[in-house]
């Protein structure tokens, strides 16, 4: 068992440990079936106490629709969360428990019923028809206007139509937005939504120099005006695409890379390009510049995508959380939930005990998922063995660990697929972190291992020699 070690979250420049938030689905205070901002407030202490020192929150600006990517007006929050005095008082609350916020922004597109978008479709003349992409002939995502015989570009769906950063306005009233919530609303800096598709070039979508150009200018711009910030991009490709991001444009990406070899490995008991994922990150910035993950609001959970293999899961926490990189964690991972497509079936409410009761007093907006009897923090909080108890000694492990939190990522060779060892280290200690991935016993010849049992992960520590 790992040592426990009270928590001693200190806020930085950038976090340590990330929680992701879907607001909608975490917990309702008000009984109407949604989760909102004030039950989210009553949930810090369970946040702080698993060991976060910040939570992404999924979009809470003002939307039509459930997930939120399609905003209507950013400068207000969702009224199914709360109000910007309910926002603003929680991230008070989130202060005060060492807990900095980062919001998702919408860079790349509105909803078709913001304002903006309904005046641009009315009136050809209007101040924000430049704030869209028109054409006469339809095309790879052109969708119909409803008012007159052109197209606009949506690039996801006809409801989000793109915004058009080739009129240099639209940059400017995202930079207004950006200063909006980390002056008027205090929020610690942002998650940005498919950032790689800001910019289009002819028939190219993604990763054009106009995106990193608009990236660089607004990086540089929010900076400036908040140093401590942190900004965090989604860049959902290989590594050598992720990495023409930097080192000028955002803080930081996504590792989703690693994420992929990460379960890829825990899947097929095979180490593979995890290590060699990881390495190339670390080559090329420095970790607190890049974030691996297992999975987000957008993929398979990782118990349904294991097969619900706890010890597959407790194996995948351990890497995740002794790799270097600033680790996120997508709610409900921490308990086990399951979850796959569609989409509301990866962001069900959080299981909190044995029934909806737990979430909200009312109906919940989307149904919780069947094992929430047996998966829930209630049970899994008063038995020593859960996987929420091992991602709490986990957490403070790596908390009261400075190789674990800053340190260098050294790969131990092993002879067998199966074995996936490395040291962490940096001046003061080194950790040798060990994961037997197969199904049979391995003896690893390194400084104080012996046998390692299959599906099991380890971790030794050691003083650094002066």
């Amino acid at each position: 068992m790992l040592p426990i070690l009270a928590l001693l979250l200190q806020v930085s420049a950038h976090p340590n440990v990330c929680y992701e938030v879907f607001v909608r689905s975490f917990y309702d205070s008000n009984g109407d079936g949604i989760g909102d901002l004030r039950g989210l407030t009553q949930k810090l202490d369970y946040i702080a106490g698993l060991g976060a020192d910040c939570v992404w929150l999924m979009p809470v600006a003002e939307s039509p629709s459930y997930h939120g990517y399609d905003v209507t007006d950013y400068y207000k929050v969702e009224p199914d969360y709360g109000t910007n005095d309910d926002f603003k008082a929680f991230v008070t609350a989130a202060h005060q428990h060492k807990i900095r916020v980062l919001v998702d922004l919408v860079l790349n597109h509105t909803s078709s019923e913001h304002p903006w978008f309904q005046e641009a479709l009315r009136d050809t003349t209007a101040p924000h028809r430049g704030w869209y992409r028109w054409s006469k002939t339809p095309g790879n995502n052109w969708h119909k206007s409803p008012v007159r015989d052109e197209y606009y570009f949506g690039l996801f769906w006809s409801g989000m139509p793109d915004l058009n950063y080739e009129n240099p306005a639209v940059l400017e009233e995202m930079k207004r937005v950006a200063r909006f919530w980390l002056d008027s609303m205090h929020v610690d800096g942002f998650r940005l939504d498919a950032v790689r598709h800001l910019v289009e070039a002819g028939n190219e979508v993604s990763n054009t120099p106009g995106t990193h150009a608009v990236l660089r200018d607004f990086g540089q711009y929010v900076r400036g005006i908040a140093p401590q910030s942190y900004t965090i991009g989604e860049v959902w490709d290989n590594t050598d695409v992720i990495l023409t991001y930097y080192p000028d444009q955002l803080d930081a990406y996504f590792a989703f890379p690693i994420s992929e070899a990460l379960m890829e490995a825990v899947r097929t008991g095979k180490a593979g390009g995890l290590l060699p994922s990881v390495e190339q990150f670390q080559r090329a910035e420095p970790a607190w510049r890049w974030a691996p993950f297992q999975r987000n609001h957008d993929q398979t959970r990782t118990m349904t995508a294991l097969g619900n293999d706890t010890a597959g899961a407790k194996i995948a926490a351990t890497i995740l959380l002794t790799l270097p990189g600033v680790p996120f964690i997508y709610y409900g991972e921490e308990i086990g939930m399951t979850g796959d497509k569609p989409d509301e079936r990866l962001r069900t409410p959080m299981q909190w005990t044995g029934t909806s009761a737990g979430f909200t007093s009312g109906k919940p907006w989307e149904a919780g998922q069947a094992d929430s009897l047996t998966t829930n923090v209630a049970r899994e909080s008063r038995a020593s063995g859960s996987l929420l108890s091992f991602y709490r000694r986990l957490l403070r492990e790596r908390l009261k660990s400075s190789a674990l939190r800053n340190g260098e990522l050294v790969p131990v060779p092993t002879d067998n697929e199966a074995i996936l060892a490395y040291i962490r280290r940096d001046s003061t200690e080194a950790v040798l972190v060990a994961a037997n991935l197969g199904k049979t016993p391995y003896t690893l010849r390194a400084p104080l291992v012996r046998r390692l049992a299959p599906r099991h992960a380890y971790l030794f520590t050691v003083p650094q020699r002066p």
